[in-house]
């Protein structure tokens, strides 16, 4: 019998399996190619959602981001604050998100390596426990680690679109 534990390591593998996908391989060059100057990255995408998850699951685990704790923030070189994640980023922000495919790929495994370490503690009553007391309802862990997957398959999605375009055009 599968628990919740199980389920969410098979979706947490999902998104490993497009993020490698849509950056293998790829060029620097068309990492950062934009469809218009609006536009995300390919780069700029994988960057974000692997943030968004490192933030996320070390605040539910209580423990530093890999993005300081592990040096990728040194690695990456950004012009960004250490804090960064991405969200509410605008045109110029997502022009300064460069690093080749290693780097993205390199930090990603770092975040998913972590997220499946937390998930191996799980129970399914940890599921409930409340993680983020900002929101009306307060976020449980089961509703950010189900969030966390969403967002993360959506910007892979994307950056797998991206790609096929970026391929298309050459």
């Amino acid at each position: 019998m599968a628990t919740s534990a199980d389920v969410l390591t098979d979706a947490y593998q999902r998104i490993k399996e497009v993020v490698h996908e849509a950056v293998d391989g790829l060029p620097d060059d068309a990492l950062v190619h934009r469809v218009d100057p609006d536009a995300n990255s390919i780069a700029w995408l994988i960057w974000h959602l692997t943030r968004v998850q490192d933030d996320h699951i070390a605040d539910a685990a209580g423990t530093e981001q890999v993005w300081t704790e592990q040096g990728w923030y040194d690695r990456f070189g950004l012009p960004i604050d250490k804090t960064a994640t991405g969200y509410g980023d605008g045109a110029a922000d997502v022009a300064l998100i460069r690093a080749p495919a290693e780097l993205l790929t390199g930090y990603f495994d770092a975040v998913h390596e972590r997220t499946l370490r937390l998930l191996r503690t799980l129970r399914d009553g940890d599921l409930d426990r409340v993680v983020d007391t900002r929101w009306d309802p307060p976020v449980t862990l089961g509703v950010r680690l189900v969030s966390v997957i969403s967002d993360d398959l959506q910007h892979a999605g994307q950056a797998a679109f991206l790609r096929g375009v970026v391929e298309r055009t050459r």
